[in-house]
């Protein structure tokens, strides 16, 4: 039966923690809210155009339809 070391694994988590800690304490959230609030209104914008072409692609093609 194979012994999983505690004390090792304690030791990475608390290693990582202090890394992600350090990292984090240097980010501007404000900067980060700014660019998810940018990020997300160009998303709808992208969306609202991607849904008007394919509106206007499906009613072409079905007049073009009618046609033949």
């Amino acid at each position: 039966m194979m012994k999983t070391d505690t004390a090792a694994a304690t030791s990475h988590f608390s290693n990582v923690l202090l890394t992600g800690t350090i990292l984090l304490a240097n980010v501007d959230v404000n900067g980060l809210l700014d660019y998810g609030l940018k990020a997300f209104l160009g998303g709808a914008v992208w969306l609202g155009y991607k849904l008007a072409a394919d509106y206007l692609d499906r009613k072409r093609k079905s007049k073009n339809n009618g046609l033949n």
